[in-house]
């Protein structure tokens, strides 16, 4: 009975571990990432050779199959086990000299796969045989006897198959680590984008509200106090946790609150708050300061103008399976709004600049799953609606 090979899995050019991870621990990984790929090409492969095999000579199909797998399966665990083994050998060596753990031993790359595979290649097939042979109740010629075609066939297809897997194999690791790479490279220019992006919110909130202040402190200098004491307040809280890359929903909403807070030092009456975040909601996760500019603009641009002052609402809700983020003013409208703009000086910060700023970080982190949209209210009281749609159930993932 002809014995058929298949070869082990191999890779080369492995991606580089996180930092303290030792050989043996990066190999494993490896193996473990790649097990269903290298489970599909040997099954592939084997059924390839008994079909082959099967047409040259007639015989039975699943007899040569079953040798096939057997073999296959035999050539694959050596070529695994021995690189194992060496990443382990490495990490002993490595502790015994007192050098610190690293993952690129001796056993990784191309230093690992020719041992491996040379090994599986000389053992695997005759190993493979013997196993097929208990399977079937065949009793196969020496694969080493060259007296035998079938034994040379079977040697020739160990050589070729076992080449084929290794060049196969290696060259889809190659191109798995080379985009994961560059998912790690979109990943890190993403991130130094949302940074940019949220340095610059900072000192436009900031420039705003000491503009007001500068005003307030020759109108009203004890109202202007309280703007004071607001302000740093406000400051010290937000200094470390603007830093985060995500905030819970709730404490997103206390940084609103206390930004209200300090607005109504300086507006007094003329501003009604109401924030509504459903308990449900509050531990979802979202970029920080992503509401601060819409309640900003809306306080700006909407109730400022507006000699009677309004109602400024924050609301969180669930809607069409995403998370629903409403900032919503009784001011005087997006016309309104618009007009205001046109009158300010030119050196004056642009009304859509905090907006820009918005889009931006909503496009960088979810792409087209998010959306803001600013529409003039639909009911009777006026106003403007800012709406933040965030995907779900994985929201602000940066």
């Amino acid at each position: 009975m002809n014995a058929t090979p298949i070869t082990s899995s191999a890779a080369a050019a492995p991606e580089r571990a996180p930092a303290g991870t030792t050989a043996l621990q990066a190999a494993w990984g490896r193996l473990r990432s790649r097990g269903l790929r290298t489970v599909g090409f040997v099954t592939g492969m084997c059924v390839g050779i008994a079909l082959l095999l099967t047409a040259m000579d007639g015989g039975q199909f699943w007899a040569k199959l079953v040798y096939s797998l057997c073999i296959g399966g035999v050539c694959t665990a050596i070529n695994d086990g021995v690189r194992l083994s060496m990443a382990w050998l490495n990490d002993r060596l490595r502790a015994a000299r007192g050098l610190p753990v690293d993952d690129a031993g001796f056993g990784s790359g191309w230093r690992g796969i020719l041992p491996a595979a040379g090994l599986a290649m000389v053992a695997g097939p005759i190993i493979g045989q013997g196993l097929g042979d208990l399977l079937t109740g065949y009793s196969s010629p020496s694969l080493y006897s060259l007296n035998s075609s079938n034994s040379r066939i079977t040697l020739v297809l160990s050589v070729l198959g076992t080449v084929m897997a290794v060049v196969v194999l290696s060259t889809l690791e190659r191109l798995s680590n080379a985009r994961a790479q560059a998912e790690a490279a979109q990943r890190l220019a993403a991130e130094t984008r949302l940074q940019l992006l949220q340095s610059q919110l900072e000192p436009h909130m900031l420039f705003n509200t000491l503009a007001n202040l500068r005003v307030l402190i020759s109108l009203d200098p004890p109202r202007a106090q309280a703007m004071l004491d607001r302000l740093i307040a406000f400051l010290r809280a937000t200094l470390d946790a603007s830093r985060a890359s995500t905030f819970a929903l709730a404490t997103e909403f206390e940084h609103c609150a206390d930004y209200l807070a300090l607005m109504a030092v300086r507006m007094g009456p003329r501003l009604s708050i109401r924030l509504d975040l459903p308990l449900e909601l509050s531990k979802l996760p979202v970029p920080p300061l992503l509401l601060q500019p819409l309640v900003e603009n809306a306080i700006k641009h909407g109730l400022e103008p507006k000699v009677a002052g309004g109602r400024i609402e924050v609301k969180a809700q669930l809607d069409a399976g995403a998370l629903l983020l409403t900032v919503r003013d009784t001011g005087v409208g997006l016309a309104g709004a618009a007009a205001e703009a046109a009158a300010r000086s030119p050196g004056s910060a642009g009304s859509s600049f905090g907006l820009e700023q918005v889009r931006a970080r909503l496009a960088t982190l979810y792409g087209i799953q998010a959306s803001l949209t600013l529409e003039a209210s639909r009911d009777d009281e006026g106003g403007t609606r800012a709406c933040i749609r965030l995907p779900l159930p994985t929201v602000a993932q940066p």
